[in-house]
Protein backbone atom coordinates (compact mmCIF):
# COMPACT_ATOMS: atom_id res chain seq x y z
CA UNK A 1 0.00 0.00 0.00
CA UNK A 2 1.09 3.54 -0.81
CA UNK A 3 0.69 5.81 2.22
CA UNK A 4 2.89 8.80 1.29
CA UNK A 5 -0.02 11.22 1.03
CA UNK A 6 -0.76 10.62 4.72
CA UNK A 7 2.64 11.89 5.89
CA UNK A 8 2.66 15.20 7.84
CA UNK A 9 3.19 18.26 5.65
CA UNK A 10 6.47 19.01 7.44
CA UNK A 11 7.77 15.65 6.25
CA UNK A 12 6.41 15.90 2.70
CA UNK A 13 7.88 19.24 1.66
CA UNK A 14 11.62 18.63 2.24
CA UNK A 15 11.57 15.03 1.01
CA UNK A 16 9.53 15.68 -2.15
CA UNK A 17 7.60 12.42 -1.91
CA UNK A 18 5.56 11.46 -4.96
CA UNK A 19 1.88 12.00 -4.21
CA UNK A 20 -1.29 10.44 -5.56
CA UNK A 21 -3.71 13.11 -4.34
CA UNK A 22 -1.75 16.05 -5.72
CA UNK A 23 -4.66 17.86 -7.39
CA UNK A 24 -5.91 20.83 -5.39
CA UNK A 25 -9.43 19.45 -4.88
CA UNK A 26 -8.03 16.14 -3.59
CA UNK A 27 -5.26 17.40 -1.30
CA UNK A 28 -5.70 16.36 2.31
CA UNK A 29 -5.44 18.76 5.23
CA UNK A 30 -3.53 17.75 8.35
CA UNK A 31 -6.88 17.12 10.07
CA UNK A 32 -7.98 14.92 7.14
CA UNK A 33 -4.77 12.90 7.40
CA UNK A 34 -5.04 12.41 11.14
CA UNK A 35 -8.64 11.24 10.84
CA UNK A 36 -7.81 8.87 7.98
CA UNK A 37 -4.79 7.44 9.79
CA UNK A 38 -6.85 6.66 12.88
CA UNK A 39 -9.61 5.01 10.87
CA UNK A 40 -7.14 3.05 8.73
CA UNK A 41 -5.60 1.58 11.87
CA UNK A 42 -9.07 0.54 13.06
CA UNK A 43 -9.92 -0.88 9.63
CA UNK A 44 -6.69 -2.88 9.47
CA UNK A 45 -7.39 -4.30 12.91
CA UNK A 46 -10.86 -5.31 11.74
CA UNK A 47 -9.50 -7.00 8.63
CA UNK A 48 -6.96 -8.95 10.68
CA UNK A 49 -9.73 -10.07 13.04
CA UNK A 50 -12.27 -11.05 10.36
CA UNK A 51 -10.30 -12.13 7.26
CA UNK A 52 -7.85 -15.08 7.19
CA UNK A 53 -4.21 -14.21 6.48
CA UNK A 54 -2.71 -14.84 3.07
CA UNK A 55 -0.61 -17.99 3.36
CA UNK A 56 1.73 -19.07 0.57
CA UNK A 57 0.82 -22.42 -1.02
CA UNK A 58 -2.12 -22.80 1.38
CA UNK A 59 -5.00 -20.51 0.45
CA UNK A 60 -6.53 -18.16 -2.12
CA UNK A 61 -8.76 -15.39 -0.78
CA UNK A 62 -11.44 -14.53 -3.33
CA UNK A 63 -13.82 -11.62 -2.79
CA UNK A 64 -16.67 -9.98 -4.67
CA UNK A 65 -17.74 -6.38 -4.15
CA UNK A 66 -20.17 -4.00 -5.80
CA UNK A 67 -18.44 -0.65 -5.24
CA UNK A 68 -21.17 1.88 -5.90
CA UNK A 69 -20.82 3.64 -9.26
CA UNK A 70 -17.06 3.20 -9.19
CA UNK A 71 -15.76 6.02 -11.37
CA UNK A 72 -18.94 8.07 -11.53
CA UNK A 73 -19.58 9.60 -8.10
CA UNK A 74 -17.89 12.98 -7.77
CA UNK A 75 -17.64 13.56 -4.02
CA UNK A 76 -15.57 10.64 -2.75
CA UNK A 77 -13.04 11.84 -0.19
CA UNK A 78 -9.38 10.83 -0.57
CA UNK A 79 -9.66 8.79 2.61
CA UNK A 80 -12.47 6.74 1.03
CA UNK A 81 -10.09 5.54 -1.67
CA UNK A 82 -7.67 4.47 1.06
CA UNK A 83 -10.39 2.45 2.78
CA UNK A 84 -11.42 0.77 -0.48
CA UNK A 85 -7.80 -0.07 -1.32
CA UNK A 86 -7.07 -1.36 2.19
CA UNK A 87 -10.01 -3.77 1.98
CA UNK A 88 -8.98 -5.00 -1.48
CA UNK A 89 -5.43 -5.46 -0.18
CA UNK A 90 -6.68 -8.09 2.30
CA UNK A 91 -7.60 -10.47 -0.54
CA UNK A 92 -5.91 -12.13 -3.52
CA UNK A 93 -8.62 -11.51 -6.13
CA UNK A 94 -11.52 -9.08 -5.87
CA UNK A 95 -14.25 -9.16 -8.50
CA UNK A 96 -15.72 -5.67 -8.81
CA UNK A 97 -19.15 -4.71 -10.10
CA UNK A 98 -20.32 -1.22 -11.15
CA UNK A 99 -17.00 -0.07 -12.60
CA UNK A 100 -18.18 2.85 -14.73
CA UNK A 101 -17.03 4.21 -18.07
CA UNK A 102 -14.35 6.44 -16.56
CA UNK A 103 -11.49 4.60 -14.85
CA UNK A 104 -10.52 7.51 -12.58
CA UNK A 105 -11.49 5.75 -9.35
CA UNK A 106 -9.99 2.43 -10.41
CA UNK A 107 -6.67 4.02 -11.35
CA UNK A 108 -6.46 5.86 -8.02
CA UNK A 109 -7.04 2.65 -6.08
CA UNK A 110 -4.50 0.75 -8.19
CA UNK A 111 -1.85 3.37 -7.42
CA UNK A 112 -2.62 3.06 -3.70
CA UNK A 113 -2.34 -0.73 -3.88
CA UNK A 114 1.10 -0.67 -5.48
CA UNK A 115 2.90 -2.15 -8.46
CA UNK A 116 2.35 -5.82 -7.59
CA UNK A 117 -1.38 -5.44 -8.17
CA UNK A 118 -3.01 -5.69 -11.61
CA UNK A 119 -6.50 -5.71 -13.06
CA UNK A 120 -8.59 -7.05 -15.91
CA UNK A 121 -11.71 -5.20 -17.03
CA UNK A 122 -14.41 -5.61 -19.64
CA UNK A 123 -15.79 -2.94 -21.91
CA UNK A 124 -18.93 -1.14 -20.71
CA UNK A 125 -22.33 -2.56 -21.59
CA UNK A 126 -23.87 0.14 -23.75
CA UNK A 127 -27.51 1.21 -23.68
CA UNK A 128 -29.78 2.28 -20.84
CA UNK A 129 -30.20 -1.24 -19.34
CA UNK A 130 -26.41 -1.68 -19.17
CA UNK A 131 -26.06 1.51 -17.10
CA UNK A 132 -22.60 2.13 -18.61
CA UNK A 133 -21.16 -0.50 -16.27
CA UNK A 134 -18.22 -2.83 -16.71
CA UNK A 135 -16.79 -5.67 -14.63
CA UNK A 136 -13.32 -5.72 -13.14
CA UNK A 137 -10.99 -8.18 -11.43
CA UNK A 138 -8.22 -6.78 -9.25
CA UNK A 139 -5.59 -9.32 -8.24
CA UNK A 140 -2.32 -9.63 -6.33
CA UNK A 141 0.26 -10.82 -8.87
CA UNK A 142 2.45 -12.23 -6.09
CA UNK A 143 -0.30 -14.72 -5.27
CA UNK A 144 -2.28 -15.43 -8.44
CA UNK A 145 -1.78 -15.16 -12.19
CA UNK A 146 -4.27 -14.17 -14.83
CA UNK A 147 -4.52 -17.12 -17.23
CA UNK A 148 -5.07 -15.02 -20.34
CA UNK A 149 -8.78 -15.81 -20.46
CA UNK A 150 -10.87 -12.65 -20.49
CA UNK A 151 -14.16 -12.21 -22.26
CA UNK A 152 -17.89 -11.65 -22.12
CA UNK A 153 -20.68 -14.21 -22.24
CA UNK A 154 -23.10 -13.41 -25.04
CA UNK A 155 -26.39 -15.28 -25.41
CA UNK A 156 -26.79 -17.01 -28.81
CA UNK A 157 -29.93 -15.96 -30.63
CA UNK A 158 -31.41 -19.47 -30.66
CA UNK A 159 -31.31 -19.70 -26.85
CA UNK A 160 -33.45 -16.64 -26.21
CA UNK A 161 -37.09 -17.08 -25.28
CA UNK A 162 -39.32 -15.01 -27.57
CA UNK A 163 -42.08 -14.94 -24.96
CA UNK A 164 -39.96 -13.30 -22.27
CA UNK A 165 -38.29 -10.88 -24.70
CA UNK A 166 -35.00 -11.40 -22.84
CA UNK A 167 -32.30 -11.77 -25.49
CA UNK A 168 -29.22 -10.74 -23.47
CA UNK A 169 -28.48 -10.07 -19.82
CA UNK A 170 -28.79 -6.36 -19.07
CA UNK A 171 -25.14 -6.19 -18.02
CA UNK A 172 -23.15 -8.58 -20.19
CA UNK A 173 -21.53 -11.15 -17.84
CA UNK A 174 -17.76 -11.33 -17.81
CA UNK A 175 -15.48 -14.35 -17.59
CA UNK A 176 -11.82 -14.33 -16.51
CA UNK A 177 -9.40 -17.16 -15.76
CA UNK A 178 -6.91 -17.34 -12.90
CA UNK A 179 -4.24 -19.76 -11.72
CA UNK A 180 -2.50 -20.25 -8.41
CA UNK A 181 -0.50 -23.32 -7.48
CA UNK A 182 -2.71 -26.36 -8.04
CA UNK A 183 -5.78 -24.31 -8.80
CA UNK A 184 -7.10 -23.10 -12.14
CA UNK A 185 -10.56 -21.58 -12.26
CA UNK A 186 -12.75 -19.20 -14.22
CA UNK A 187 -14.76 -16.45 -12.55
CA UNK A 188 -18.04 -15.31 -14.08
CA UNK A 189 -19.03 -11.84 -12.90
CA UNK A 190 -22.72 -10.94 -12.68
CA UNK A 191 -24.87 -7.93 -11.98
CA UNK A 192 -28.43 -9.13 -12.44
CA UNK A 193 -31.66 -7.19 -12.89
CA UNK A 194 -32.84 -5.55 -9.61
CA UNK A 195 -36.26 -5.32 -7.97
CA UNK A 196 -38.63 -7.74 -6.28
CA UNK A 197 -41.91 -7.25 -8.10
CA UNK A 198 -43.20 -10.29 -9.96
CA UNK A 199 -41.98 -8.96 -13.33
CA UNK A 200 -38.54 -8.23 -11.88
CA UNK A 201 -38.22 -11.72 -10.46
CA UNK A 202 -39.23 -13.33 -13.75
CA UNK A 203 -36.73 -11.23 -15.70
CA UNK A 204 -33.95 -12.05 -13.25
CA UNK A 205 -34.85 -15.74 -13.37
CA UNK A 206 -34.64 -15.69 -17.16
CA UNK A 207 -31.24 -14.00 -16.98
CA UNK A 208 -29.98 -16.82 -14.76
CA UNK A 209 -31.54 -19.49 -16.99
CA UNK A 210 -29.86 -18.06 -20.09
CA UNK A 211 -26.48 -17.76 -18.38
CA UNK A 212 -26.58 -21.36 -17.13
CA UNK A 213 -27.68 -22.56 -20.56
CA UNK A 214 -24.66 -20.87 -22.17
CA UNK A 215 -22.28 -22.35 -19.60
CA UNK A 216 -23.81 -25.80 -20.03
CA UNK A 217 -23.40 -25.68 -23.82
CA UNK A 218 -19.79 -24.54 -23.54
CA UNK A 219 -19.05 -27.31 -21.06
CA UNK A 220 -20.71 -29.99 -23.22
CA UNK A 221 -18.77 -28.82 -26.27
CA UNK A 222 -15.46 -28.70 -24.42
CA UNK A 223 -15.17 -24.95 -24.97
CA UNK A 224 -14.45 -23.95 -21.38
CA UNK A 225 -10.89 -22.99 -20.41
CA UNK A 226 -11.52 -24.55 -16.98
CA UNK A 227 -14.36 -26.68 -15.67
CA UNK A 228 -13.94 -25.03 -12.27
CA UNK A 229 -16.48 -22.22 -12.53
CA UNK A 230 -17.23 -19.60 -9.89
CA UNK A 231 -20.29 -17.45 -10.59
CA UNK A 232 -20.39 -14.41 -8.34
CA UNK A 233 -21.44 -10.81 -8.00
CA UNK A 234 -24.40 -8.62 -7.25
CA UNK A 235 -27.13 -11.09 -8.14
CA UNK A 236 -29.88 -8.89 -6.66
CA UNK A 237 -31.36 -12.11 -5.27
CA UNK A 238 -33.77 -11.53 -2.42
CA UNK A 239 -33.94 -13.98 0.44
CA UNK A 240 -37.24 -15.38 -0.87
CA UNK A 241 -35.98 -15.93 -4.46
CA UNK A 242 -35.43 -19.62 -3.75
CA UNK A 243 -36.71 -20.70 -7.17
CA UNK A 244 -33.90 -18.75 -8.84
CA UNK A 245 -31.29 -20.22 -6.51
CA UNK A 246 -32.69 -23.64 -7.39
CA UNK A 247 -31.66 -23.07 -11.02
CA UNK A 248 -28.04 -22.92 -9.87
CA UNK A 249 -28.48 -25.96 -7.63
CA UNK A 250 -30.04 -27.98 -10.46
CA UNK A 251 -26.93 -27.29 -12.56
CA UNK A 252 -24.60 -28.51 -9.78
CA UNK A 253 -23.60 -25.09 -8.49
CA UNK A 254 -23.52 -24.64 -4.74
CA UNK A 255 -23.13 -21.73 -2.36
CA UNK A 256 -20.48 -21.65 0.30
CA UNK A 257 -21.89 -22.65 3.67
CA UNK A 258 -19.96 -19.76 5.18
CA UNK A 259 -22.04 -17.25 3.21
CA UNK A 260 -25.52 -18.75 3.33
CA UNK A 261 -28.16 -16.37 4.63
CA UNK A 262 -25.77 -13.56 5.54
CA UNK A 263 -26.96 -10.05 4.56
CA UNK A 264 -24.65 -8.26 2.15
CA UNK A 265 -26.21 -4.82 1.71
CA UNK A 266 -25.38 -1.82 3.89
CA UNK A 267 -28.86 -2.00 5.44
CA UNK A 268 -28.19 -5.63 6.46
CA UNK A 269 -31.60 -6.66 5.11
CA UNK A 270 -30.89 -8.86 2.05
CA UNK A 271 -28.26 -11.24 0.65
CA UNK A 272 -27.92 -9.63 -2.77
CA UNK A 273 -24.31 -10.68 -3.29
CA UNK A 274 -23.65 -14.39 -3.82
CA UNK A 275 -20.93 -16.86 -4.79
CA UNK A 276 -21.93 -20.08 -6.58
CA UNK A 277 -19.35 -22.76 -7.34
CA UNK A 278 -19.49 -25.48 -9.97
CA UNK A 279 -16.16 -27.20 -9.41
CA UNK A 280 -14.43 -30.60 -9.44
CA UNK A 281 -13.84 -32.76 -6.38
CA UNK A 282 -10.34 -31.40 -5.83
CA UNK A 283 -11.58 -27.81 -5.58
CA UNK A 284 -12.33 -27.23 -1.92
CA UNK A 285 -12.80 -24.40 0.51
CA UNK A 286 -10.86 -24.17 3.74
CA UNK A 287 -12.96 -25.19 6.75
CA UNK A 288 -12.98 -23.79 10.27
CA UNK A 289 -12.75 -25.65 13.57
CA UNK A 290 -16.47 -26.50 13.31
CA UNK A 291 -16.00 -28.03 9.83
CA UNK A 292 -17.82 -25.09 8.19
CA UNK A 293 -16.47 -23.67 4.94
CA UNK A 294 -14.74 -20.38 5.55
CA UNK A 295 -16.41 -17.37 4.00
CA UNK A 296 -18.30 -14.32 5.06
CA UNK A 297 -19.32 -10.70 4.70
CA UNK A 298 -16.99 -7.95 5.86
CA UNK A 299 -18.95 -5.09 7.43
CA UNK A 300 -16.58 -2.22 6.82
CA UNK A 301 -18.97 0.22 8.50
CA UNK A 302 -18.01 -1.25 11.85
CA UNK A 303 -14.64 0.45 11.34
CA UNK A 304 -14.98 3.37 8.91
CA UNK A 305 -17.88 5.79 8.49
CA UNK A 306 -19.37 4.21 11.58
CA UNK A 307 -22.25 5.63 13.56
CA UNK A 308 -19.87 7.00 16.18
CA UNK A 309 -17.77 8.74 13.50
CA UNK A 310 -20.73 10.51 11.92
CA UNK A 311 -20.22 13.94 13.63
CA UNK A 312 -16.75 14.13 12.05
CA UNK A 313 -18.31 14.43 8.60
CA UNK A 314 -21.07 17.02 9.13
CA UNK A 315 -19.20 19.73 7.21
CA UNK A 316 -18.63 17.36 4.28
CA UNK A 317 -22.30 16.41 4.23
CA UNK A 318 -23.30 20.07 4.14
CA UNK A 319 -20.91 20.66 1.24
CA UNK A 320 -22.06 17.61 -0.73
CA UNK A 321 -25.84 17.77 -0.30
CA UNK A 322 -27.76 19.48 -3.10
CA UNK A 323 -30.02 21.17 -0.55
CA UNK A 324 -28.00 21.50 2.68
CA UNK A 325 -30.74 23.58 4.28
CA UNK A 326 -32.64 20.33 4.88
CA UNK A 327 -29.96 19.20 7.34
CA UNK A 328 -31.62 21.04 10.18
CA UNK A 329 -31.05 18.75 13.15
CA UNK A 330 -29.23 15.65 14.34
CA UNK A 331 -31.90 13.28 13.03
CA UNK A 332 -31.61 14.78 9.54
CA UNK A 333 -27.83 14.39 9.57
CA UNK A 334 -28.16 10.82 10.81
CA UNK A 335 -30.63 9.83 8.09
CA UNK A 336 -28.62 11.43 5.27
CA UNK A 337 -25.36 9.95 6.56
CA UNK A 338 -26.55 6.36 6.76
CA UNK A 339 -28.93 6.27 3.78
CA UNK A 340 -26.91 8.23 1.25
CA UNK A 341 -23.65 9.95 2.16
CA UNK A 342 -21.53 7.08 3.50
CA UNK A 343 -22.84 4.77 0.76
CA UNK A 344 -21.68 7.29 -1.84
CA UNK A 345 -18.28 7.36 -0.15
CA UNK A 346 -17.84 3.58 -0.31
CA UNK A 347 -20.86 1.50 -1.34
CA UNK A 348 -24.34 0.29 -0.53
CA UNK A 349 -22.93 -3.26 -0.69
CA UNK A 350 -20.48 -5.06 1.58
CA UNK A 351 -17.63 -7.22 0.27
CA UNK A 352 -18.17 -10.99 0.43
CA UNK A 353 -15.39 -13.59 0.44
CA UNK A 354 -14.41 -17.25 0.46
CA UNK A 355 -11.14 -18.98 1.31
CA UNK A 356 -10.08 -21.52 -1.33
CA UNK A 357 -7.73 -24.38 -0.48
CA UNK A 358 -4.81 -23.92 -2.86
CA UNK A 359 -2.92 -27.21 -2.51
CA UNK A 360 -5.07 -30.28 -3.17
CA UNK A 361 -2.14 -32.54 -4.02
CA UNK A 362 -2.75 -34.90 -1.08
CA UNK A 363 -6.32 -35.59 -2.22
CA UNK A 364 -5.12 -36.08 -5.78
CA UNK A 365 -2.34 -38.49 -4.80
CA UNK A 366 -4.65 -40.49 -2.54
CA UNK A 367 -7.25 -40.83 -5.29
CA UNK A 368 -4.63 -42.10 -7.74
CA UNK A 369 -3.28 -44.56 -5.19
CA UNK A 370 -6.74 -46.00 -4.63
CA UNK A 371 -7.19 -46.53 -8.37
CA UNK A 372 -4.20 -48.87 -8.57
CA UNK A 373 -4.95 -52.50 -7.80
CA UNK A 374 -2.89 -54.22 -5.13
Amino acid sequence: MWYNDLRPEAELIPNKYALIFYQDHLKMSEADKKRALQHLVELKQGLVAKIPPKTMDRNILLASWNIKEFGHLGNRLPESYYYIAEIINAFDIVAIQEVKRTLFDLNLVMRLLGSHWAYVITDVTEGTPGNKERFGYIYDTRRVQHSGLSGELVIPEDMANEETKVFQLKRTPSIAGFKSGWKSFAIIGLHLHPGNEDDDQELRKEEVRLLLEVLKEKKNNGHLWSENLIVLGDTNLYNDNTDIVQLFTDDDFKESAGLLGKPTNASLSESYDRIFMGVDRYFKLVKDANDIEKGGVFNLYDYVFSNAQRPLYHDFMLAHKDNPATLTDDDAFDSYYHRYWKRNQISDHLPIWIEIEEDSSSDFLESKRSQIDD
